[in-house]
């Protein structure tokens, strides 16, 4: 998900000296009528697409699956728009993964987060996601109208909604099925559900604005069972979270079928491709979605989306249909999206490994749809919404860092419950180098280090960072810092190979903090303990500073000569190779670079005119210092007085940043 902007007024800043599938298929005999883009022509118009090229794979011969697909999903969905619901069944097949008879299973029911306004997503939200807030008529929900086994027999009474995190008996996101007998390690067990959901007026991810669905965690999706020694467990057991105002998901990986039955004016993207036709009848018009190897399944609908479609392929990309619907507003910007989506496939294919999967969807919201905006699901995301006909380089940084949760998000599935900066911080610093690389833009690190205040370890869950500010800034800022950071201390060259590791090693695995611990350690042949202590698990940030200046004359006036004695000391979190520069009256400037052990170091500089200044990292090269202000220290000043101004500057700083933050 695309974090919350901080806004910062960069003079101010300059004043304050803080800147310096496994299925790889060309869909064949698909015919789609729908509003498309045709070429270099800016005004909608309805085409008839002509059948794609036969596929070269045969499709008698089953792919190998690349997950564990211990879920599968059949499922059949309708709209309604009269009612604003979703009406649905579902016929689900779970494998347990462990050992030990499990007699419950347990569903996320992420809808009923917004039933009121006591569930714990409203409570800890406060009805906001970013700069969206809910309506007052806003609400919507989930209802499980009926679950039975295959012989028929209901398990409707059998459910219980649990609160696992906070207690809170008014949160029903997460429910409890006691089963009639035990599951054994190995086997599987299929329910058949049924489902309705009253839609939210949108503004945290689903939901509909007027016309427009997005259908995101819509469905009973079962919790994630891990078996001893996945993600560091030492007993086997369910994974169990109710949806939090910070917390995204986490599930199993799986294989989806899904028809999904809306209005015949509209138009339906959805994960996967779809296998036949849409048809239409009695005012309905009927598709039919297939994925594999994923471990969600989202869909959007509207009758005004602009449908255009190309067809992609490069080293990493073997060959993608890229899908594009557009919010009417946006329909003459259909080259930026196509550019932004293929310049990032094309570097995350070269750096994460390949894309396994056909398609690629991107849906842009109307603007009162803006909630549902910069969102990822499994071969599909959002852009935000189309308020605008000519906006800056926000649109192509939200695709491409929704494309990079392709694979942080979607291949490697960490916990984002538990440990949201494996994705959201992975996403960010990859987005950062697409958009470096592709753009020439580039953030100023001083400036995004200088926000976070108030750090917090990165490996924590997602609810206890307090806000939705504090945890964007720790898990996306922070997060993205602390790669960027690893990257300068082992070079470029070293960080690639290390993320190449951890994508292909961890792909379909729900890695852990620990597992790219290792796979640091492995690639530098060195102990990353005590640094991960600090930055990671720990809640530090560098600040290296110049505590004192001492000058002696030491000459005459014949033969000038001046002895300085200047001290530098490490206040942070552990630091080397940090840069240091002394800059004389006669324009003189001496540079030296400290290995930052001891925490202090003092240096004894004579020359023939005296020291002027002193500045530690004069081109902010480390990326976790957060504390600028300290950083330089004119000649002849008090120390008392320093100290003074900077816990003054502090102050203004978080005051500024707070103020500008949303």
């Amino acid at each position: 998900m695309v974090p919350p902007r901080t806004k910062v007024f960069l003079s101010s800043l300059l004043a304050l000296g803080l800147l310096g599938g496994s299925m790889l298929l060309y869909l064949q005999g698909i015919r789609v009528s729908a509003p498309v883009l045709a070429p270099n022509l800016g005004k909608p118009t309805v085409v008839e697409k002509a059948p794609l090229s036969p596929p070269k794979a045969q499709y008698d011969v089953p792919a190998p699956a690349l997950s564990s697909r211990l879920v599968e999903y059949h499922m059949d969905v309708r709209f309604e728009p009269g009612e604003n619901k979703l009406k649905g069944k579902q016929t689900i097949t779970w494998t347990h993964p462990g050992k030990k008879a499990v007699n419950e299973l347990y569903f996320h029911l992420y809808p009923n987060a917004f039933a009121s306004k006591e569930t714990t997503f409203m409570k800890e939200s406060g009805g906001r996601l970013r700069s969206d807030r809910m309506p007052e008529d806003g609400f919507g929900s989930m209802t499980i109208t009926g679950i039975k086994t295959i012989e028929g027999l209901s398990l409707l009474h059998r459910l219980q909604y649990v609160q696992p995190d906070d207690g809170n008996a008014k949160d029903k996101s997460l429910v409890k099925l006691r089963l009639p007998r035990s599951v054994k390690g190995g086997e599987s067990i299929t329910l058949n559900m049924e489902f309705e959901v009253d839609m939210p007026k949108i503004f945290a991810r689903m939901g509909t604005a007027d016309d427009f669905v997005m259908a995101g965690q819509w469905f009973p999706k079962i919790s994630v069972y891990e078996p001893a020694e996945v993600r560091d467990r030492t007993e086997e057991g369910w994974n169990l979270h109710q949806y939090h105002g910070n917390s995204e998901f986490y599930a199993n990986f799986g294989i989806y079928s899904v028809r999904i039955r809306v209005p015949e004016n509209y138009i339906v993207a959805a994960t996967g491709f779809p296998t036949k036709p849409a048809t239409k009848s009695n005012g309905e018009k009927v598709y039919q979605f297939y994925a594999d190897d994923v471990h969600d399944f989202a869909w959007a609908a509207s009758p005004d989306f602009v449908v255009a479609e190309e067809a992609f392929s490069a080293p990493g990309v073997p060959g993608v249909r890229i899908k594009l619907y557009l919010d009417p507003v946006h329909k003459d910007l259909k080259d930026r999206y196509f550019d932004a989506a293929k310049a990032a496939l094309s570097s995350y294919g070269k750096w994460y490994g390949s894309y396994p999967y056909a398609t690629l969807s991107i849906v842009v919201p109307p603007d009162a749809g803006n909630g549902a905006g910069g969102m990822e699901y499994p071969t599909l995301v959002t852009a935000f919404g189309a308020k605008d006909d000519s906006p800056g380089y926000e649109l192509e940084r939200t695709i491409i860092h929704e494309i990079g949760h392709q694979y942080f998000y979607g291949m490697i599935a960490s916990n984002e419950f538990e440990e949201a900066w494996l994705d959201e911080g992975f996403t960010s610093y990859a987005e950062e180098r697409v958009m470096k690389q592709e753009y020439g833009l580039t953030t100023n690190t001083a400036a995004q280090a200088a926000t976070i205040s108030s750090p917090e370890p990165l490996k924590q869950e997602s609810w206890k960072y307090g806000s939705h500010e504090k945890y964007a800034l720790n898990v996306y800022t922070r997060g993205k810092l602390v790669l960027q950071d690893i990257e300068r201390l082992v070079g470029t060259q070293t960080m690639d190979k290390i993320m190449m590791t951890y994508a292909k090693k961890y792909r379909f695995k729900h890695p852990t903090t620990k597992d790219f611990q290792q796979v640091v350690e492995q690639m530098t042949k060195q102990s990353w303990q005590p640094y991960f202590d600090q930055y990671v698990y720990g809640n530090r940030m560098a600040d290296v500073a110049v505590e004192n200046i001492q000058t002696q004359n030491t000459g005459t006036r014949e033969d000038p000569a001046y002895k300085t004695i200047v001290t530098i000391v490490s206040k942070g979190g552990t630091v080397s190779n940090i840069p240091i520069r002394f800059a004389f009256e006669d324009g003189k400037t001496v540079e030296k670079v400290w290995d930052g052990k001891n925490g202090k170091t003092q240096y004894e500089i004579k020359h023939k005119s005296p020291l002027i200044w002193t500045m530690v990292d004069p081109k902010y090269t480390i990326v976790l210092e957060n504390k600028h202000i300290n950083n330089y220290m004119k000649a002849g000043m008090d120390p008392k007085a320093v100290t003074r101004w900077n816990l003054s500057i502090t102050k203004l700083v978080e005051t500024l940043f707070g103020s500008l933050s949303w």
